[in-house]
């Protein structure tokens, strides 16, 4: 891939570059950044949760507050990259600058949730439930292009996004928003449709576990991707390119506001308290960088551990992305750029080990019964709800009392026992993370495989599956071909 190309201005729906485009001062990338801010679909992520669901304070992040500051955060990750991109490519001098690359990355970052339907994942679980195993079913006969059915039965948020920004938004102008090629191919996460008949290990790494884009929309991407020179990896019936080396910076400004500022969220709600919060921010950054620390109140030290967290975390994403750029354009780098940092283990251990010192022995808020992911501490790095969602959906679902349900929570989950929390370190080092290889949808359906039984341990769960190997690789034979190439426990 040639940078000249992936930073191309042309427009989706624009014949030709038009001679008489307006010039108002702005590049054809922060247009796109505007039409994305001034856009219905980007003002809807006002009421949209973001990780704590009916907050009481408004600090809180919604996916609109997120997708702003993953914009500028991303925006920071582009002009990093892009001025070294620059100095390394001397015909690229002429025609850009590094704001160039912060104005694609930062546009992209805005709707990088746009297609998100409410409740998050559990939202696209529930729409692909729906169709899979509800009254959706009907429509199954009306589809006979299977991977049109794929679509609806694994139904994905990104590909949604990618819908609503090149055709609902606007629906009578050819190209929707009309954004440029770059900042479309940008946005796109993982560049490839929901059902793939190739074997390729590729398909393992996290690029391209999930799809970015419908059937319906297929010949737009297969447009975006041809004016911006990404690498198709067709085979036979099949569609699948590179990344945009863009849409790695996306990913990370992501990655980094998730885990920091989500954090911080949960200290402002009490839900972890200063101590374990601070513990959990001081290995991201340099000592020598704490002035006038000791000065502050306990808020405002988290928005200052905060606030330096983010900045080294970008300087150390901006040097992988610049160590890794021969191999991202070569389409070869596959992995997210966090998982490539130096304190890519601090980030993840110190967050979830301390997280799992306070161990919710009680999941029950004034009238709202805590499921998922809020209500297990392992679920913050086990995503989905492997560990314990599908069941205590099941057992909200029943509408028992808080009484009946703290009961079953404490005796269900082997990480309220006291002994758990003093072995868990030994266990961490053993077992991967189960978001690196399956989607929520996929884990969901693992665990209702299990019929509701209590495990005392992860590996006996995936000892229990895997007696049930035939039936998966029957029902879900791309899922079945993930397992296999697992090697977690």
């Amino acid at each position: 891939m040639e940078w000249e190309r992936l930073l191309t201005d042309q427009r989706l729906g624009e014949k030709s570059k038009l001679k008489g485009r307006l010039q108002d001062g702005r590049s054809e990338f922060q247009k796109d950044f505007d039409r994305i801010v001034f856009s219905p679909a980007f003002r809807r992520l006002q009421d949209k949760t973001q990780v704590f669901p009916l907050p009481e304070s408004d600090f809180v992040h919604t996916r609109l507050t997120h997708s702003l500051e993953v914009s500028c955060v991303g925006r920071s990750l582009g002009n990093l990259v892009g001025e070294t991109v620059i100095k390394r490519n001397a015909s690229l001098k002429d025609r850009f600058t590094k704001f160039h690359f912060g104005e694609i990355v930062a546009a992209a970052c805005l709707a990088h949730d746009i297609g998100n339907p409410p409740f998050g994942h559990s939202g696209e679980d529930a729409i692909s439930e729906y169709f899979r195993n509800g009254n959706g079913q009907k429509f199954r006969t009306k589809t006979k292009d299977e991977k049109k059915w794929f679509d609806l039965i694994k139904y994905e948020g990104n590909a949604q996004g990618f819908r609503i920004i090149t055709k609902l938004q606007n629906p009578r102008v050819m190209g929707g928003l009309n954004l440029t090629y770059s900042t479309l191919a940008a946005i796109t996460k993982y560049p490839r449709e929901s059902v793939i008949y190739n074997k390729s290990k590729s398909l393992l790494n996290k690029a391209y576990r999930k799809h970015g884009f419908f059937q319906a929309e297929k010949d737009i991407f297969k447009e975006v991707a041809s004016n911006t020179g990404l690498n198709c990896l067709k085979s036979e019936k099949t569609y699948w390119w590179c990344r945009h080396p863009l849409a790695f910076l996306v990913e990370a400004a992501d990655d980094v506001c998730y885990r920091v500022m989500d954090l911080e969220d949960g200290f402002r709600l009490g839900l972890v308290m200063f101590k374990e919060t601070e513990e959990m921010l001081i290995p991201l950054i340099n000592r020598q960088a704490l002035k006038g620390y000791k000065e502050k109140d306990e808020k405002d030290r988290i928005g200052y551990l905060r606030a330096l967290a983010i900045s080294e975390l970008v300087n150390e994403i901006a040097k992988v992305f610049l160590e890794e750029e021969k191999n991202i354009l070569a389409g070869k780098f596959e992995n997210d750029l966090i998982s490539e940092i130096r304190k890519a283990k601090t980030l993840k251990k110190t967050a979830f080990l301390n997280a799992m010192q306070q161990p919710i022995s009680e999941p029950v808020a004034g009238n709202f019964l805590i499921i998922g992911d809020a209500a297990a501490p392992a679920e913050t790095w086990i995503q989905g709800a492997f560990a314990c969602g599908y069941q205590a959906a099941r057992v909200a679902a029943k509408e028992l009392d808080p009484t009946e349900y703290i009961d079953w929570w404490k005796k269900s989950f082997y990480f309220n026992d006291p002994k758990f929390v003093q072995d868990y370190f030994k266990l961490i080092t053993a077992i991967k993370s189960l978001n690196l290889f399956f989607s929520d949808e996929e884990i969901d359906y693992l665990y209702s495989l299990l019929d509701g039984r209590v495990f005392t341990s992860i590996p006996q769960q995936f000892e229990e599956l895997s007696k049930l190997s035939d039936k998966i690789c029957k029902e879900r034979p791309e899922l079945c071909e993930r397992i296999r190439g697992w090697k977690g426990i």
